[in-house]
């Protein structure tokens, strides 16, 4: 069994196999093996790997379920200590992989850690998926060190601690695969989107740490699965948002978020009608039908696992703080409001 597996996702990515393979073996063969799980590609992605990159380990995955059941599915036939679910639109550099992998094992509690992620088109960025850590607020909005919704930070060393955070970016997750497999792994009803908050949070509440790590830096480039503009990307991040808060909430503040979050969504809708996004508005409906239709599925997966207060929850609202104070940047917010 390796010590480390480092597993690519692709879905007709054949350009990014052909773009960025190369330095992750360069980068990654000392320390890790290196396998692609192909999610029924219909490109030439299985015949690129086959023909140019013979070192790397292939699993064929029989159809496309999405980035959650695509990785359970396939992590299902990896053997290692800690797996790192890597994109496949990521560029690694250098010594990447030890100081996290070595972070892990400083505290047998640290279950998940991600590396600091910087744009792969704007490299003195950081990145929107994952930027330097990410959070939540009260309302179960996700941001991140470096990043308060569209507003991307400068990576100027601002973050260049290692701390406890929310969530690891699932752009590049290091977790024990131990316990990834013990806590269920990813939730594949989520399908994209959110799916790795929703596994840290778990992992929280039976009381391990998530964290970032520093000293380790790769290059994504973002929005590979479903473009911004998206009326699917929209649905999704309403509704997955709110499978992962029913699913993880405790018991005391379940409800309360829930009422909130019909007003705060209902503003949400008549901002995307003023902009011209009337699919964006039918795609928050379908979500909170949907959430209603599983209803009954997420009580019993809710009743699974523990649910507790747990640290690093911003106890505000991140959407007011940023559109009507306009705060831009994680360093302006209160550091008193995070739960500890």
């Amino acid at each position: 069994m390796k010590e480390v597996a480092v597993v690519i996702l692709n879905w007709n990515g054949n350009k990014f196999l052909k773009k960025f393979l190369p330095s992750i073996i360069k980068f990654s063969r000392a320390d890790a093996e290196i396998v692609v799980a192909d999610n029924a590609s219909t490109d030439n992605s299985l015949e690129i790997l086959q023909k140019d990159f013979p070192e790397v380990r292939v699993i064929k995955n029989e159809f496309n379920g999405g980035f959650a059941t695509g990785y359970n599915l396939a992590l299902k036939q990896v053997k290692a200590r800690y797996y790192i679910l890597l994109n496949s639109d990521i560029e690694v550099t250098e010594n990447w992989i030890n100081p996290v992998i070595n972070l892990l094992k400083s505290n047998d509690q640290i279950a998940a850690c991600q590396p600091k992620i910087r744009s792969y088109h704007k490299k003195d960025e950081f990145e929107y998926a994952g930027a330097a850590g990410g959070y939540l607020d009260k309302y179960g909005y996700p941001f991140c060190r470096g990043r308060v919704f569209q507003s991307l930070e400068k990576d100027l060393g601002q973050y260049d601690d290692a701390v406890e955070i929310f969530w690891a970016s699932g752009a590049c997750l290091f977790v024990r695969a131990d316990l990834y497999h013990q806590f269920g792994g990813l939730d594949g009803d989520f399908f994209a989107h959110m799916e790795e908050i929703d596994l840290c949070w778990r992992l929280k509440n039976h009381g391990y740490k998530i964290m970032y790590c520093p000293d380790s830096v790769v290059y994504h480039v973002g929005g590979g699965t479903l473009p911004k503009t998206s009326s699917r990307k929209t649905y999704l991040n309403f509704r997955n948002n709110f499978f992962l808060m029913y699913k993880n909430l405790p018991d005391n503040r379940l409800w309360k978020m829930f009422l909130s979050r019909l007003l705060l969504d209902a503003i949400a809708g008549m901002k995307f009608l003023f902009q011209g996004g009337a699919k964006d508005l039918w795609a928050v409906v379908r979500a909170h039908l949907s959430f209603y239709r599983n209803l009954g599925k997420l009580k019993k997966k809710r009743a699974e696992f523990k649910q507790r207060k747990v640290s690093s929850v911003y106890l505000s609202n991140i959407a007011f703080d940023h559109y009507l104070w306009r705060i831009k940047k994680f360093t302006e917010l209160d550091t008193d409001k995070f739960t500890k």
